[in-house]
């Protein structure tokens, strides 16, 4: 049997075997080859990609091809260490910080910015913004800034703040003026006013007043003057006098509702009145007597007057005067409304008195002018009157007492006012 061809068939078969897995072998080796020298010739670059570290191994030629591989799309607010057209090398270092967007509101104007400064004192260093101490911004110097950030930024400015006496400068962000007594903690009392009202705007260089008002009780003793009363006493001789009384001041007590703005009295109003002791009247006894004098009888009643008698008929003229005068005061005269009053008497220098009356006649310019004060409800101011004792006058004055039935009469001087006293007379009302 011939066994030759079958072991050649074999030996053919293993040979195309062996060779297939050689070039298998070889295939791989130089794949394997290529890889290790494709990866060896790479280039180490160390990156921060917006804060996040990580090291790659590239074979790009610039910063921007090995940003391009990553998929970082760089704008030009963005931070990058390196322009994008550098080299790449061996163990380079690249930063890139991608821009955050700022909205600044300068009292009413807005900026937006693009930064990559890591807090808002340094975006406000970088942006050469100039934060006063007085000024007020809504975050902190050492936040962080965020994207979409919206700073807010209130000018302060000057204006004048007087609170009740004091007054001062100061510097404020307040829109309005509650506002600014809110940020000053100024309080208002419930009679405090303020200028201008509390809902105004507040401006650079007004002047915004704090007004303390307070209500106060103010009490006032006043005196009381006495009356002086005048009585005829027949056992006197006439022309003296003689008191029979002292005359006594009174005490009256007022109270007053005072309103006081900043310590300054500006309004007051009587309230109250309370008499604590009433006066006492000065009572005078005025003598009446009279001494006739007895003519001795002569040979002749018809003889002439001596010129040493001249004296004599000079002082009887006066007194023929004086009684034609006092009949003048006391003869009533025909016609009018009679009534009977209560009457005092006055001068321009009493108390509470201008000198001059309430129909304007000057009484100082005229100290013998005849003018009495009613009350107008009784007898009519310019009314021309008649009154007992006192002749014909003028009802040209009023006074704070004179009510009803009551009189009072202008004598030149205190003393004849005080001789006048008080008594009842009867007065007509001519017209």
């Amino acid at each position: 049997m011939n066994t030759t061809p079958k072991k050649s068939f074999i030996f053919s078969s293993m040979t195309r075997k062996k060779l297939g897995i050689l070039i298998a072998s070889f295939i791989v080796f130089s794949a394997t080859l290529s890889v290790l020298t494709y990866e060896g010739t790479k280039k180490t670059v160390a990156l921060s990609i917006d804060g996040e570290e990580m090291t790659v191994k590239t074979h790009a030629n610039t910063v921007g091809d090995i940003l391009d591989e990553l998929e970082v799309a760089v704008k030009d607010t963005d931070y990058l260490s390196h322009p994008m057209e550098t080299p790449v090398k061996n163990d380079l270092n690249v930063v890139w910080e991608k821009a955050k967007q700022v909205a600044v509101k300068d009292d009413d104007e807005e900026t937006v910015y693009w930064t990559t400064a890591k807090t808002v004192d340094e975006f406000l260093d970088e942006e050469k913004i100039d934060i006063n101490e007085h000024d007020e911004i809504d975050f902190s110097m050492q936040d962080e800034i965020q994207d979409q950030l919206q700073l807010n930024i209130d000018r302060a400015f000057l204006l004048t703040l007087q609170n009740g006496k004091k007054k001062e400068e100061v510097w404020t962000t307040s829109t309005t003026v509650a506002d600014l007594l809110k940020q000053h903690d100024i309080k208002l009392g419930d009679l405090d006013r303020v200028e201008p009202n509390l809902k105004e705007d507040v401006e650079p260089k007004s002047v915004v007043k704090v007004i303390r008002v307070e209500k106060v009780t103010d009490v006032v003793e006043e005196p009381i003057e006495y009356a002086l009363v005048t009585k005829k006493d027949s056992s006197l001789m006439e022309g003296t006098e003689e008191v029979v009384q002292d005359g006594k001041e009174g005490l009256l007590k007022k109270e007053y509702e005072v309103i006081k703005e900043n310590g300054k009295e500006v309004k007051r109003k009587l309230v109250a009145e309370k008499t604590v002791s009433d006066s006492q009247d000065k009572i005078v006894a005025v003598g009446t007597k009279v001494l006739v004098a007895q003519v001795s009888r002569g040979k002749s009643n018809t003889a002439s007057t001596s010129n040493d008698d001249a004296p004599n008929k000079g002082a009887a003229q006066e007194a023929s005067t004086q009684e034609a005068s006092t009949q003048e005061a006391s003869a009533a005269p025909q016609g009018g409304n009679e009534i009977t009053m209560s009457a005092t008497a006055y001068t321009a220098s009493c108390n509470g008195c201008s000198g001059v009356t309430a129909t304007g006649i000057n009484l100082n310019s005229n100290p013998n002018a005849k003018v009495v004060a009613v009350d107008p409800s009784v007898i009519p101011l310019g009314s021309k009157v008649w009154v007992e004792g006192y002749g014909y006058a003028i009802a040209g004055d009023t006074g704070g007492a004179i009510k009803g039935n009551r009189i009072d009469l202008f004598v030149p001087s205190k003393d004849q006012a005080y001789r006048f006293g008080r008594k009842n007379v009867k007065v007509r009302v001519l017209n």
